[in-house]
């Protein structure tokens, strides 16, 4: 059971340190692509990968599931990344990855008022208050560099607002009993014929030479395969194995990993406003989850 765990632990630790540095990936691709292209060919790969993983057709024991398959493909994957790679022609790669860590925020709240699973105590509020705190001297510090800094922390923001709807609807799809890999490729499937139409709304190209930049290349397989594929897999195996609470407060490591990897990679300038704001910020997430894993350890125990 000790060694399941700490295989548990392994496969949360890896896919935080991926999907903490995929702000950066994107930054970098935003310079030869667009956001809908980097969508498009970052799930291409990944759904590729998966069907070759595990090719085996996801048989539907209710055909109400398809429709919350689409909504979870329209949400998790056509939408948020569409919001966040938008964002991030706006503003820094560390305001996003800091941003995102409110998640779990907008996720308890909508868990609480669709699935009625979780009471919200006193100190969830204090701590949201605490976290908005935080985004707000992050998003108007007065050095940064964009002019539309503010417009594209508040997309950021509403990307949130759509994962969080995703992980309600994921929630949900984890109690049908379909295999892990199935159920995202499903989901991968829905997310990118929903991008379908934003290919036209936003000129999107192919231009496949573009590839042939060693750089370009590297990143979107690390998208595809590392943040798609792969992230979805062992995040799912950490999940299942330590638990929803346990593996959430690995989403607090995000944005230090953005922040650090934005500061290595692409040489972005943290003031210390902003790094206030980052201290506030993480300081209101764990003040929200306190009493959650504390009743968890307790009932652990018991």
């Amino acid at each position: 059971m000790e060694k399941k765990n700490t295989v548990g632990h392994t496969a949360a630790l890896i896919t935080i340190l991926i999907w903490g540095t995929t702000f950066i990936s994107t930054k970098i691709l935003l310079n030869d692509f667009t956001p809908i292209e980097i969508l498009f060919f970052r799930f291409v790969i990944g759904f590729v990968a998966l069907m070759m993983i595990y090719p085996y057709r996801l048989k539907l024991t209710n055909k109400k599931h398809e429709f919350i398959f689409a909504s979870a493909g329209l949400c998790g994957v056509t939408f948020y990344y569409l919001l966040e790679n938008i964002a991030l022609t706006f503003t820094m790669a560390s305001n996003v990855g800091v941003i995102s860590s409110v998640v779990p925020f907008f996720t308890a709240i909508l868990t609480y008022l669709f699935l009625k699973e979780e009471p919200l105590r006193i100190n969830f509020f204090i701590g949201f208050i605490v976290a908005i705190t935080g985004i707000y001297l992050i998003s108007f510090n007065s050095t940064s560099k964009f002019q539309l800094n503010p417009l594209g922390d508040l997309l950021a923001v509403i990307a949130t607002l759509v994962w969080a709807t995703y992980s309600v609807l994921t929630k949900k799809i984890s109690g049908y009993g379909y295999h892990t890999i199935q159920t995202t490729r499903r989901v991968f499937f829905y997310g990118i014929l929903f991008m379908m139409p934003a290919l036209f709304l936003f000129d999107f190209e192919w231009e496949l030479k573009r590839f042939t930049n060693p750089v370009s290349l590297f990143n979107i397989i690390f998208l595809g395969l590392g943040a798609s594929a792969l992230c979805f897999i062992t995040w799912g195996y950490a999940v299942k194995t330590l638990g929803t609470i346990k593996s959430s407060i690995y989403i607090y490591a995000v944005p230090v990993i953005t922040v650090l990897t934005s500061i290595i990679v692409l040489h972005e300038q943290i003031t210390y406003l902003a790094a206030f704001g980052i201290v506030l910020t993480l300081s209101g997430l764990f003040i929200s989850e306190k009493n959650l894993v504390q009743k968890n350890r307790k009932k652990t125990r018991v």
